[in-house]
């Protein structure tokens, strides 16, 4: 069985960077896309601004205190976004089986390409170098034979790198990763591994799945897998959206169940919205917030229809509310319709994100 020809494309400070290429004055300097209010959030970090520990999703305020000369700019998604469809075209230029990931990043399987061109790796420049010449911005490229080995390779050597892991040496190479270098494992599952004595690569390939699944759930199959240098996933041009929500941070923390309630009714309209644009559908309602000290828990209910309706979603998000001691004060709360039919790596995904929040 011939082996596939998987790139996984990630832009380098994709955000940041698109603005210091529109301003020469940022270029060079510490530059984050944000608001630099109180309540402000960290939403890209220049590799600058990295230098000083500053990150995405970090709060404006602790940015500012490792950075005192942080600059931060307003987003500007619009941009972003048409950016975004210049890459895409590069993309499709040499193959039809491309699987965006966000606005910049896409696996894209080139194992039949239309250039003919029998190296992935070959490819993988040219796309990079295609880029450049479209946008004057780098990105990082990975190439190997699954996605999971891609997408490692792609963040092995930022920015602007090109790595490859072949065959030969995959499993080794897997075996030697630090557990946090794992796609799916986030700060607080590599933290449960590093309880458990997993810290690398070859410390999780000694457990069985069995084991794993029993501490994990669903994504324990996928790290038995992964431990391996395995993922059978295809790469999917057409990718179902698995689900839609919004969320609102407060000026001031709220302990007032009547006043949350007023801010789940804005949110609640912005994502009937969201779908209603869309025409997604989901049963699963889950109710996220986040309390003044950033701990963040989440609420969810499955009804039996699908949530089309303001009515049903407000009432499920206040019903989930009820439950929620507020006691420690809200900063921020939200709500996500999601559909049920998530495959297993999906789960993993959200695993990650939701742990990286908490």
């Amino acid at each position: 069985m011939n082996m596939r020809k998987i790139i996984h494309i990630d832009m380098d400070a994709f955000y940041a960077s698109i603005e210091q290429r529109d301003n020469v004055d940022y270029r060079g300097k510490p530059l984050v896309v944000g608001y630099s209010g109180n309540r402000g959030v960290v939403a890209a970090a220049s590799y600058e601004a990295r230098r000083y520990g500053v990150r995405s999703a970090m709060a404006s305020k602790v940015a500012l205190r490792k950075c005192p000369h942080l600059i931060f700019v307003p987003a500007r998604f619009d941009v972003y976004k048409s950016v975004s469809r210049q890459i895409m075209e590069i993309f499709h230029e040499y193959t039809d089986l491309v699987e965006p990931l966000s606005l910049d990043e896409a696996f894209l399987d080139v194992t039949e390409n239309h250039k003919n061109i029998s190296s992935a790796t070959q490819i993988a420049q040219e796309v990079k170098d295609r880029i450049h010449e479209a946008t004057q911005l780098t990105a990082s490229a990975g190439v190997s034979f699954n996605k999971f080995l891609a997408k490692i390779a792609s963040d092995y050597n930022k920015p602007n790198g090109l790595f490859v892991i072949k065959p030969k040496i995959a499993e080794r190479f897997v075996e030697s990763l630090a557990i946090e270098q794992f796609f799916g494992v986030g700060k607080v599952t590599a933290e449960r591994m590093h309880q458990l004595g997993i810290k690398t690569g070859m410390d999780l390939k000694q457990r069985s799945e069995q084991e794993l699944v029993s501490y994990f759930g669903k994504a324990g199959h996928i790290y038995y897998q992964n431990a391996r240098g395995e993922d059978d996933r295809p790469v999917e041009s057409h990718r179902v959206r698995k689900s839609i929500g919004a969320e609102i941070t407060f000026e001031g923390d709220i302990d007032d169940f009547d006043e949350l309630c007023l801010e789940l009714d804005e949110v609640a309209k912005d994502v009937i919205e969201r779908i209603s644009k869309r025409g997604f559908k989901g049963r699963t309602v889950t109710l996220k917030i986040k309390f003044a000290d950033f701990k963040t828990i989440s609420r969810s209910k499955t009804q039996l229809d699908f949530v089309t309706d303001f009515d049903t979603l407000y009432k499920t998000g206040v019903d989930l509310l009820k439950n929620v001691d507020i006691t420690p004060k809200v900063r921020l709360i939200g709500l996500t319709i999601k559909n049920n039919d998530d495959e297993i790596w999906s789960e993993a995904i959200q695993l990650r994100i939701k742990f990286d929040e908490d």
